[in-house]
C-alpha cells in the first residue's frame, strides 16, 4: 500500500523539517520531494505535513506514520535480504556522542543486533569532537555526533534531526545578574562548550566554570544540584532539569549527523549502511519532545 521510495523521503522530511534538506540527504530533487509526499498523502488520505514558505511541521496523523515508516521499511530491508541471502558480516566500529546516553539508541542497537547477528558490533561512547577526530583518523567506520551548522557538511554525511541549544538547569535554578554565570560543561573538545564560552563572550557576560565532566551523568549531577547552567540540545533535555532564560543570551543551532568512514574497510560498508538506515528510520525516537 505505501511505496518505499515514498515513505524513506517523508521520514527524510519529518527529520529536518525541510524539503531542501531532505532532497540533499536522499540526493534528488527538491520536487521529487514534494512529489513522493504528495502521493504518500494521498494513498493515506490524510495531510501528513504542514508547510508554508518557513516552516514545515508534522500533523498528529504526520507523527503516527513516522513508526509505521520506520517498521514498514525494517521489514522490507529484513525481507529483501532473506530472499536475496545476503547477510551482513564482519566488525562494525560505530562512534555515538555523548548526547545518546540518556536516549533510546539502545533499543535501536537492540534491534540491529537482533537482525544482523553475525556484525561484530562495536560502540564507542565520546565527545562530539572527538569523534569526528576519530573518524578522520580511520578508527571508527560509522559516527553520530553533533555538528555545528556552519561546518562543512561533507559528501558522507547525513543530517538526522536539527535542532537548538538551550540553557537548562535545576527546577526553580535562578541566576544573580550582577554575577559571573556558573557553567556546567565537558572538556574541550566539547562542541556545546565552545558554543556557551563564545555566545557569552560576544554578549560580554562574565563566566566561570562551576563543574567540568567528560560524563554526561557527571554533568547531570551537578546540574540537579543547582551548581549552574548547561548548554544542551532542545529536544534532548534530560529529566530533572528544564530551560532556564534569565536574560541570558541564545545559543543558536546544532546539527546531529551520521557520519561514515571513508577508511576503505569494504567489509564494514554494508554494516555501516544498515545501521545508518536503522537510526534515520528510528530517529524521531532519539528525542526526548521539545521543552
Amino acid at each position: 500500500m505505501y511505496d518505499p521510495a515514498q515513505l524513506r523521503t517523508f521520514l527524510a522530511v519529518a527529520q529536518t523539517l525541510s524539503f531542501t534538506q531532505a532532497a540533499r540527504r536522499l540526493g534528488v530533487r527538491q520536487s521529487t520531494v514534494s512529489q513522493h509526499v504528495r502521493r504518500l498523502e494521498a494513498a493515506t488520505g490524510r495531510p501528513l505535513l504542514t508547510r508554508d514558505t518557513h516552516s514545515v511541521e508534522l500533523t498528529d496523523d504526520g507523527e503516527a506514520m513516522l513508526g509505521f515508516a520506520g517498521t514498514i521499511l525494517g521489514a522490507h530491508e529484513r525481507a529483501a535480504e532473506f530472499f536475496t541471502g545476503t547477510r551482513l558480516r564482519g566488525r562494525l566500529r560505530f562512534g555515538a556522542s555523548e548526547d545518546f546516553v540518556l536516549t533510546r539508541l539502545p533499543e535501536i542497537l537492540k534491534a540491529f543486533r537482533h537482525e544482523h547477528p553475525e556484525v561484530d558490533l562495536e560502540l564507542t561512547v565520546e565527545l562530539s569532537g572527538t569523534l569526528h577526530r576519530r573518524l578522520a583518523e580511520g578508527q571508527l567506520d560509522l559516527v553520530l555526533a553533533k555538528r555545528r551548522p556552519e561546518d562543512a557538511p561533507g559528501d558522507a554525511s547525513s543530517v538526522v534531526w536539527r535542532d537548538e541549544l538551550i540553557w537548562v538547569g535545576a527546577d526553580g535554578l535562578r541566576l544573580d545578574p550582577a554575577r559571573p554565570v556558573p557553567l556546567i560543561v565537558y572538556p574541550p573538545p566539547g562542541i556545546t562548550r565552545a558554543r556557551a564560552l563564545d555566545v557569552l563572550e560576544r554578549h560580554g557576560r562574565s563566566w566561570h566554570i562551576a563543574c567540568t565532566s567528560g560524563s554526561l551523568n557527571g554533568l547531570l549531577a551537578a546540574a540537579r544540584a543547582g551548581l549552574g547552567v548547561m548548554a544542551h540540545t532542545r529536544g534532548l533535555v534530560p529529566p530533572g532539569l528544564e530551560r532556564v532564560r534569565a536574560g541570558l543570551p541564545e545559543l543558536g543551532g546544532v546539527d546531529f549527523v551520521l557520519l561514515h568512514g571513508r577508511g576503505g574497510r569494504d567489509r564494514a560498508e554494508g554494516a555501516a549502511r544498515a545501521l545508518a538506515h536503522a537510526i534515520l528510520a528510528g530517529g524521531d525516537r532519539l528525542q526526548r519532545g521539545r521543552t
